[in-house]
């Protein structure tokens, strides 16, 4: 082949592997864009039951920490026909640049807890998917700001606020083992650190890809803030963790939680898991929250069960114990 020949099939490949790379890196922004900009569920979202018998709704409620705020909600199974029975609660935060929304439109949920009621794995529960934003609303700048601050009260305003509405409207068990409140990314970090300074709401908590410490300081961030948690009060938590193997950063964090966890004697399981935060692929995003959600919510439903358990057990204990006592 002569030289010249070769120079301009050289400069062909080349041209068509920056133009492949190119189009690479176009691809990847505009799907950056798509779903962290524009807040779209990712390029392949998550394969989802439609015919759950669940339905999700938006509401809104006065908060006197930071006024009108939205959430979403799901009531169990046979919620209107048994107007006795009384529901655990779940509580689940969004990440950064996210809504009330995100769990119901990126996530699946109605499909998820289709699927965990179907096979047994966690009790009827009303789910409820908070506004978790501060004054500065959503954005792909910044993630929430959970804690009470100059962007607002957002602790006050899920910690207090919202769970007594949502016991004023629902019927609710009262008891905190029978709340739980967990996040995927920065609501991963948000929900620890409000649910651990509101133990008289909340034993059960988990995070699926999260933080554990906050750079507005060591008070918002919980692996300092457990530490100061009374001995009598850690015996109470339970906690879930996982991460993705390809997400460095929240998986070393979440880590050296687990280890924090184990060296206080605070009941928790941790889990790897493939992939990680991203916004395309099988264990990427919303599809790794997608697969792995319904882990998180089996293990609450483990606790729930055990809670009913161990209620059932002292009633029993205490009907054995007045038959003693009775002439």
């Amino acid at each position: 082949m002569p030289a010249m020949k070769r120079q301009r099939k050289k400069r062909s490949n080349r041209n068509a592997l920056i133009a492949g790379i190119a189009l690479s890196i176009a691809l990847a922004a505009g799907g950056y864009w798509y779903v962290f900009i524009a807040g779209a569920p990712q390029l392949d979202a998550p394969q989802a039951e439609t015919q759950t018998g669940l339905h999700f709704q938006v509401e809104s409620f006065d908060s006197a920490a930071m006024g009108n705020r939205k959430y979403g909600v799901v009531l169990p199974p046979g919620y209107e026909k048994n107007p006795q029975e009384r529901y655990p609660v779940i509580v689940l935060l969004h990440g950064g640049h996210g809504t009330e929304r995100d769990f119901e439109d990126k996530a699946a949920l109605t499909s998820i807890l289709h699927d965990l009621y179907r096979a047994k794995k966690i009790p009827p529960a009303i789910v409820i998917t908070p506004d978790g934003n501060d004054n500065r609303g959503t954005s792909p700048l910044w993630d929430p700001d959970y804690y009470d601050g100059e962007n607002g009260n957002v602790a006050t305003l899920i910690g207090q606020d919202l769970v007594q509405s949502v016991k004023s409207r629902y019927r609710t068990l009262e008891e905190p083992q029978f709340w739980a409140i967990g996040g995927i990314s920065s609501g991963g970090w948000g929900a620890f650190n409000i649910g651990l300074r509101h133990l008289n709401h909340f034993n059960i908590l988990f995070s699926h890809t999260g933080y554990f410490a906050d750079n507005s300081g060591a008070a918002n961030s919980p692996q300092s803030f457990i530490q100061q948690i009374p001995v009598d009060e850690r015996k109470r938590l339970r906690v879930y963790l996982d991460a993705g193997d390809q997400d460095h950063k929240y998986l070393q964090a979440t880590q050296q939680f687990h280890q924090t966890l184990d060296r206080l004697g605070i009941s928790n399981q941790f889990r790897i898991f493939p992939g990680g935060h991203g916004i395309v692929g099988q264990n990427a995003g919303w599809n790794y929250w997608h697969k792995h959600l319904a882990d998180s919510l089996s293990y609450v439903g483990q606790q729930f069960r055990a809670a009913h358990q161990q209620i059932e057990k002292k009633q029993e204990l205490e009907k054995t114990e007045l038959k003693k006592t009775t002439p």
